[in-house]
């Protein structure tokens, strides 16, 4: 019987090994000519990896922990980043929804390869008023608002026949009537305690500069050891 410690070459670890990382030129990052607060330079990065064609730029991480307490975590896209913090949305009804209610705190993660660099977000979550939820995600496409009204996000659905026939149908109300209602839907903001800006560097001397808010509501940044 084969063993973990048997040395035979296993064709998934020999690819994995030849993946590079950073095979790039890499921007420059003065920790020291960093703005005040972390927003504006979230701003900054954001432009900088659209600007090097880094797909899907608001795509990012969303880390919450479930009622035992146990993480869980996924991939959706960042509606807006302002001095409130951070916005997503989704149903309240959904796993993260119910996670949120239990366990009102968040972490995020962006990572942006183009450029090596990452940014994690930490903090407390809040959940916006109705209004806003409805705006947010009637200022998203038909395609969103379909997927808003199909099913029940999150739980088990039969048949990949019975999710298409529900999605056809979501499409069709959603063309037939754009500003119907989606109760559910809920826009959250995670207000940052943390937000940690990573660099990458090609001899591993990255950067890693962390903003922490303070008692009195300013920021005190800190350079980490990578």
């Amino acid at each position: 019987m084969a063993t973990m410690s048997d040395h035979t070459p296993r064709p998934f670890l020999g690819l994995l090994h030849a993946q590079r990382v950073w095979d790039t030129e890499l921007p420059s990052f003065d920790p020291e000519a960093a703005p005040p607060a972390p927003v504006p330079l979230f701003h900054a990065w954001f432009a900088e990896a659209v600007a090097a064609g880094q797909p899907e730029p608001h795509a990012m991480s969303l880390a919450t922990a479930d009622a035992e307490g146990l993480p869980d975590v996924r991939t959706l896209l960042l509606h807006d980043a302002d001095g409130r913090g951070f916005h997503f949305a989704s149903h309240a009804t959904s796993a993260k929804g119910h996670q949120l209610a239990a366990h009102p705190h968040a972490a995020l993660g962006f990572y942006w390869p183009a450029q090596g660099r990452q940014v994690r977000v930490r903090g407390p979550v809040v959940r916006c008023t109705p209004a806003e939820s409805h705006a947010d995600l009637h200022a998203r496409s038909t395609g969103a608002l379909a997927a808003a009204l199909t099913g029940a996000q999150s739980e088990i659905v039969e048949s990949t026949a019975a999710l298409h026939r529900a999605a056809d149908a979501a499409w069709d109300r959603a063309r037939a009537e754009p500003d119907t209602e989606a109760p559910t839907w809920t826009r959250y903001v995670v207000e940052p305690a943390e937000v940690e800006f990573f660099q990458g560097d090609a001899r591993r001397r990255h950067i890693r500069l962390r903003y922490r808010r303070t008692a009195d509501g300013d920021w005190t940044r800190e350079l980490l050891w990578p």
